[in-house]
């Protein structure tokens, strides 16, 4: 039987955004370029995203997204093309997780191989946490950091996998769906704080005596508490001890096997930005918010 824990996830909150034992990974994942073959806009195009047509509807999305994921395995990491990639293929997911079956595929239908792969793991886990809150009235009171580099988290996974045995991947989807990997500051309605969304008397039972805001206790906590609840071996009585909801269980699931199954899935994870559902419509809180205001980019 599973047992409840006093964690408490800021999924609630992160919903109405739109995530070998003590050993590391037998293989990295791979990184090859997303393969397929080639009505959504992006949301802050530059000159270099309008010369390729990101934001012209009259090309159709499925080579818009063949494109986009083509900048994010190809392009340097962090940089202004990427960003602008991934956020399309966020806001894409995003919004086919709202259309009807037959209009998602067929936008699935003209992708290919890792492209469609991808874009449908993406829209399944969108259809999860969509539906589990309502947009909310009012802002939420964080603030939104710059997180640590792709290849700075990466080690603090691999490293938690190694002490504890839970799967690097699952760790990572985890940060993406409660903070989008460091990106939220701010305590949840019920309390929990952190990157990993902690309650302070959970992680003073898994911190070993860290700082739950450092990214490093915060990912190695939770490696502890998911390993003292099933992990590797049952993932998914693991997950649920994180946060009570099979949709969360899903939702962080198929993130993690994208993550298992290439290495680029990681890069474009991490590029995605928070996306609030607002009532008034999905709002974009950058990169020094409050302080820098929200951008609305969908109703």
């Amino acid at each position: 039987m599973r047992t409840r824990l006093a964690v408490s996830s800021a999924v609630t909150a992160l919903a109405a955004l739109t995530a070998g034992c003590g050993s590391e990974p037998s293989s990295e994942p791979v990184r090859t370029p997303f393969t397929s073959p080639s009505t959504l806009a992006a949301p802050t195009p530059s000159e270099s995203s309008s010369s390729v047509g990101l934001d012209d509807e009259s090309v159709p999305l499925a080579e818009r997204l063949t494109h986009a994921l083509k900048v994010v395995s190809s392009a340097p990491a962090g940089s202004a093309e990427v960003r602008e990639a991934a956020l399309f293929e966020q806001t894409a997911a995003r919004d086919l997780a709202r259309k009807p079956k037959a209009e998602r595929a067929d936008v699935l239908g003209a992708l290919g191989g890792a492209d469609r792969t991808q874009l449908e793991a993406d829209i399944a886990a969108a259809r999860e946490l969509m539906v589990m809150t309502d947009p909310q009235p009012k802002l939420p009171q964080w603030r939104i950091l710059t997180p640590p580099k792709p290849e700075e988290l990466k080690p603090l996974y691999h490293r938690a996998q190694r002490e504890t045995g839970t799967p690097w991947h699952y760790l990572a989807a985890i940060h993406l769906v409660e903070t989008r990997m460091g990106r939220i500051r701010g305590t949840s309605t019920a309390g929990a704080q952190g990157p990993m969304q902690f309650l302070p008397s959970t992680f003073a039972q898994y911190g070993a005596g860290g700082d739950i805001n450092d990214p490093a206790d915060a990912i190695m906590a939770a490696g502890r508490m998911l390993a003292s609840n099933g992990a590797p071996r049952d993932m998914a009585g693991a997950l649920w001890s994180y946060n009570h909801s099979d949709r969360y269980v899903a939702a962080v699931s198929t993130y993690a096997r994208q993550m298992k199954r290439s290495e680029v899935a990681y890069d474009l994870y991490w590029h995605w930005q928070v996306l609030y559902r607002h009532q008034d419509g999905t709002m974009m809180l950058p990169e020094g918010y409050p302080k820098t205001k929200p951008v609305k980019i969908a109703d």
